[in-house]
């Protein structure tokens, strides 16, 4: 495990950096994802094959499970005790802390349970539209923030992935070990096989994905949630799937980021709204000094594709985000010169710790391609603000 000192004492790389000791931390911006739920309504396909029963789970389809609001308070713990430099008060004023969340049930209830955690006994408002309202900053294609052109995007795909063909064969040892795994016997495939295509949607807001990995992509996270959750291991993948099992199949998971986040186009699109609020959030003069944004896996896999990086931690595949990993941007300012750098880290429990409830927590630095660390604030902000699109005037 990584001490709170990672996040604050980084050696620097370049001698004509500022020293570390010279580095105050002055803001803080976190983009987070939920907490361990339920499974989605099909999440796992209708017609994927078992040879038992799924196991059952305590609460209803997508919500937070008890187990990942304690992940979440344990986040929290660990947060607050690094972020101590930016001096926020044992109760934080609104002024000081701002949480914000989707509207989905799950984020929502991951944010309440991260105030929690952060400052016990106290009253901290976690921020949310409407149920009945689409939050343009975890969801802009769907609320059609952007000037997105379907047609453009899928170019875009197809030339990062080599088609939906290639992207399915690279994974088909992947795809076989998961057909191990649902064991359902009596010859022919497990999970779903039909074509891999890839299409605008009706809307022309989004796309739409069918085939082996939109299909085999839900089942795989299914299982992860079952190892996070603490299900017994006779349960996780009905005992078939141990935690290196879990990290291997997580393959296919990330592979659906390949499609709806990792092309250019598709970041560009993904991280506008969020990326936009980041940018505020550093360079405002009256903004929060700490900012929570609780969303999904693909808020935080859209913002490290814009960036060019890649997201790693024990027990989860490359870039398949961990249920409570977050992209850490920090705000620092050279007390001798009043220079302002930025500074990122990707946090996440292992998936060990989400499951046996331990504090345990990594925080690994992010090297930001093409800026040197600390990377200047200015030469971020001109960095991420040249890789997501600007909000439509539609």
């Amino acid at each position: 495990m990584l001490g709170a000192a990672v996040l604050t004492g980084l050696p620097m790389t370049a001698s004509a950096r500022p020293a570390p000791n010279r580095l105050d931390l002055e803001r803080v911006v976190i983009v987070m994802r939920h907490g361990v739920r339920a499974p989605l309504s099909g999440e796992v396909p209708a017609n994927t094959r078992t040879a038992r029963r799924w196991p059952k789970w305590s609460v209803p389809e997508g919500h937070l499970t008890p187990h990942g609001a304690a992940a979440m308070r344990l986040l929290a713990r660990y947060d607050r005790r690094w972020l101590a430099p930016l001096g926020i008060a044992r109760c934080p004023a609104a002024s000081a802390v701002r949480i914000w969340t989707n509207t989905a049930e799950r984020t929502i209830a991951s944010g309440k349970a991260y105030a929690e955690g952060f400052a016990p006994g106290c009253t901290m408002s976690v921020g949310y539209l409407a149920e009945d309202r689409t939050d343009p900053i975890f969801e802009p294609l769907r609320a059609a923030a952007t000037a997105f052109d379907p047609k453009q995007a899928i170019a875009s795909i197809d030339h990062v992935t080599g088609g939906m063909d290639a992207l399915v064969a690279r994974h088909r040892p992947t795809i076989a070990l998961l057909e191990r795994v649902l064991g359902c016997g009596g010859g022919g495939a497990c999970s779903p096989a039909g074509p891999a295509t890839l299409t605008p949607s009706a809307d022309g807001h989004g796309i739409d994905l069918t085939g082996p990995i939109r299909d085999t992509s839900g089942i795989a996270q299914v299982l992860l949630l079952q190892e996070a959750e603490g299900m017994s291991r006779a349960d996780v993948g009905w005992g078939r799937a141990d935690p290196a099992t879990i990290a291997r199949l997580g393959a296919l998971h990330a592979a659906l980021f390949d499609v709806f986040t990792r092309a250019p186009y598709m970041a560009a699109h993904q991280a506008a709204v969020l990326g936009h609020r980041i940018l505020d959030r550093l360079t405002a003069p009256d903004a929060p000094r700490l900012d929570i944004l609780v969303g999904h896996d693909t808020n935080v896999t859209a913002l490290a594709a814009a960036l060019h990086v890649d997201l790693d931690a024990p027990g989860f595949a490359r870039n398949d985000v961990a249920p409570g990993g977050a992209i850490v941007i920090e705000r620092l300012r050279d007390r001798r010169s009043g220079a302002r750098f930025v500074r990122l880290f990707y946090r996440a429990q292992p998936l060990a710790a989400i499951r046996a409830l331990r504090p345990d927590v990594v925080a690994t630095p992010i090297a930001i391609p093409n800026c040197a660390a600390p990377c200047p604030l200015n030469q971020f902000v001109d960095l991420l603000g040249s890789r997501i699109a600007a909000p439509s005037t539609r």
